[in-house]
């Protein structure tokens, strides 16, 4: 049995120490993130190929900036939520046609000596992701729209949001940052590289939550099976800009299809009442507010 290099002490006897150190209700012991131990698929279970992606860029604005490193996760599943096995990771450098400002290198931990003379081949994205049936990342509204616009592949694919698409709060959560998560799921992963929050994101997401006792990634998929509706508060006084912020709109002044107004994205059984706020509360008379449904095949997208 292999030993650890710095204690000479074998995993189990490691094991047994952290387990000693909970039991006596004094420390916590946070274990690394490790290896996904495959589970073995009951017959007649119908699995799928899932794809956890993560990227780092040159900044936020996916028209303008770059993708310097990408990541993605392997990974068969459930209907369910079960994680059954995991595969091999793609993980690939690639050099700007920029320099890395140093903001970046502070906030990404790479520099430009680290992808000089790297290149990302999209035609290798697309075979990779060609058999997902769904995309996952930690904050989509931000990672699809750089992948899109790096690879036509995820255009069509759909995909789901473990940041937002789990109510964390709702099993126990305080936060919902990736290292929160981790932490109070009692594991810690090297931060700084894409992989390692690929592999944090699915070892958080098939493990049980605090309170309903299933697994994130069932959650995940039930909100990302359910349509939403964005409305949007097309003319709304200017006055009711602060109760809109407030109620969770968001501005829309980019250069797109969409109208330049404040929306919000709610949930199919909520899009009736929403929209007769936006006539009492905002407008003060009968509208037709503008509206889009969103499904997995829109929602996060440039497109969305």
């Amino acid at each position: 049995m292999p030993h650890d290099v710095v204690t000479g002490l074998d995993p189990s006897q490691l094991e047994q120490m952290a387990a000693a150190l909970e039991a006596s209700g004094q420390y916590r012991v946070l274990r690394r993130v490790g290896g996904h131990q495959p589970l073995e698929i009951p017959a007649g279970t119908r699995t799928r190929l899932g794809v956890l992606l993560d990227l780092e860029t040159t900044g936020l604005d996916p028209l303008r900036d770059e993708i310097i490193e990408m990541a993605m996760l392997p990974f068969t599943y459930g209907l369910d939520g079960t994680v059954y096995s995991v595969g091999q990771a793609f993980s690939r450098l690639r050099q700007p046609s920029i320099p890395i400002s140093p903001a970046v290198t502070e906030l990404t931990g790479l520099t430009n000596d680290m992808v000089a003379g790297h290149s990302i081949d999209p035609a290798e994205v697309a075979g990779f992701v060609e058999s997902a049936a769904l995309v996952i990342a930690h904050n989509a509204s931000f990672d699809r729209r750089f992948a899109e616009a790096f690879c036509d592949a995820f255009v069509a694919k759909p995909w789901a949001c473990s940041l937002h698409g789990v109510d964390w709060a709702a099993e126990g959560f305080e936060g919902s940052r990736l290292g929160y998560l981790a932490m109070k799921h009692g594991l810690f992963f090297d931060g700084h590289r894409a992989v390692h929050d690929c592999e944090a994101t699915l070892q958080i997401l098939a493990r049980p939550l605090l309170r309903s006792g299933v697994t994130g990634m069932a959650r995940l998929l039930e909100g990302a099976r359910r349509p939403s509706w964005r409305i949007w508060a097309v003319e709304a006084p200017f006055h009711h800009k602060d109760t809109l912020k407030a109620r969770g709109y968001r501005w829309n002044g980019d250069a797109n299809e969409h109208p330049k107004a404040w929306y919000i994205d709610v949930s199919e059984d909520a899009q009736v009442a929403e929209c007769a706020y936006l006539c009492e509360s905002i407008y003060g008379r009968q509208v037709e507010p503008v509206m889009r449904k969103l499904t997995a095949y829109e929602r996060f997208s440039i497109r969305g």
